[in-house]
């Protein structure tokens, strides 16, 4: 089976890019999703995340997403200690999984371009992922900025991939789909 990835940078559009997949009948692993759901019901990563954090990683039995934020926020090693734990949790989920397509926004960051054949980059200019960013957080641009520039820059997330789908507002998505011969016919 050939396993294909859909990255890019927040913003950039790849819901947009899934949901159309989606409508053809494809089936995406959403990493995001993933990550989410094994912090709340895998009793090994609570554990880890308790022990890193310590208990207030966890309020009642739920994730207290506020004091993971600020873990998250408090360095480099914070944020690759949690990644550490949670990242191999979800790379053994997805291969379990047996899909062939996965949405991860930190592909390479994370290391799962190793579980897959094929990387589809969405991109999007700085400023139509801004607003996008805006729109949907309720956030200021300079926030937005922030979060953009924490990430691997577009430019070489682009560079890495298979295949680049623009998702300006402006290109076709759908042609692009199929210029990339990712779909079985």
């Amino acid at each position: 089976m050939r396993r294909i990835a859909i990255t890019g940078g927040i913003g950039a559009g790849k819901s947009y890019v899934v949901s159309r997949l989606k409508a053809r009948g494809i089936e995406v692993y959403d990493c995001d999703s993933a990550a989410k759901r094994i912090m709340h019901s895998d009793e090994f990563v609570i554990s880890a995340l308790k022990a890193l954090m310590g208990n207030d990683a966890y309020i009642d039995g739920r994730l207290n997403k506020a004091r993971v934020a600020e873990y998250l926020m408090q360095s480099d090693a914070s944020r690759e200690a949690i990644n550490a734990i949670v990242h191999p949790a979800v790379a053994h989920d997805f291969i379990a999984s047996d899909m062939e397509w996965m949405e991860c926004a930190i592909l390479y960051e994370s290391g799962f371009d190793r579980l897959v054949d094929v990387v589809v980059c969405v991109a999007a200019p700085e400023e139509v992922r801004v607003n996008r960013i805006v729109q949907r957080d309720g956030i200021t641009p300079e926030a937005a900025r922030q979060w953009i520039a924490r990430q691997m820059p577009q430019e070489e997330v682009a560079a890495r991939a298979d295949y680049v789908i623009v998702n300006d507002g402006t290109h076709d998505i759908e042609q692009q789909i199929d210029n990339a011969s990712l779909i079985k016919k």
